[in-house]
């Protein structure tokens, strides 16, 4: 990994899936696709166009058929699986778009936990976890579960457990879809502000036409 590379570069991506005839149906093809470090990306495209599958694929939890992905100099593409969490891990910052908040667990528990797998954590992710939640605005909710937060709410624990341990890159699944349109300025204007203030890329895919005015790059 070089400091030169970019947070993301994809190549000639490819995936497919089993159609129940037994054939094989192409449900993405990405020619190519670049993001600076510390640059922002949002996909726009309908239900159903393959958004998600394209993040799956470039955080590594579905393998590629054919292509190439780097996420801050290093292939992703070619890795088992476990190779692929462990880079995952440590590259990575996934904001994903039903929050995927285990509703045990306290805020402050939920974040932690997303940055056990971390190598680059340190020794004090839970510090750095509640630093998170705080500059999210949460510092009074620390020890709530989710389901004793609102919408709003489990979307900024969402955001600061993507971002608490500085990620090089982060990727955000339809970030405006469970909110109504205030909530959902508040939610964009928290990600992009903290991803910038700790140097993380943002791609973001997404069919809300509203939330392209944030993304001047766009495809």
């Amino acid at each position: 990994m070089t400091h030169d590379s970019p947070a993301l570069l994809v190549r000639d991506l490819r995936k497919s899936f089993p159609d129940p005839e037994g054939g094989r149906v192409d449900v993405l093809r990405v020619e190519r696709l670049e993001l600076a470090r510390g640059g922002t990306l949002a996909v726009l495209g309908e239900s159903g166009s393959g958004k998600t599958t394209l993040l799956h694929l470039i955080a590594g939890i579905l393998p590629a058929d054919e292509g190439t992905i780097e996420v801050a100099g290093r292939p992703m593409t070619g890795l088992g699986e476990t190779a692929r969490d462990r880079l995952r891990a440590e590259h990575v910052g996934y904001l994903f778009q039903t929050f995927n908040l285990l509703p045990h667990l306290t805020a402050l528990e939920n974040v932690t936990l997303g940055m056990t797998f971390r190598p680059r954590a340190g020794e004090a992710p839970r510090r750095q976890a509640r630093e998170a939640l705080v500059r999210v605005g949460l510092a009074d909710r620390l020890a709530y579960r989710p389901p004793q937060l609102s919408v709003g709410q489990q979307q900024r624990v969402a955001i600061a457990r993507a971002l608490a341990g500085r990620p090089d890159l982060v990727l955000a699944d339809e970030p405006t879809a469970n909110l109504d349109a205030t909530r959902a300025d508040e939610s964009l204007d928290l990600l992009l502000t903290f991803a910038e203030e700790s140097g993380a890329a943002v791609l973001a895919v997404t069919h809300d036409e509203r939330a392209l005015g944030r993304f001047p790059d766009r495809m």
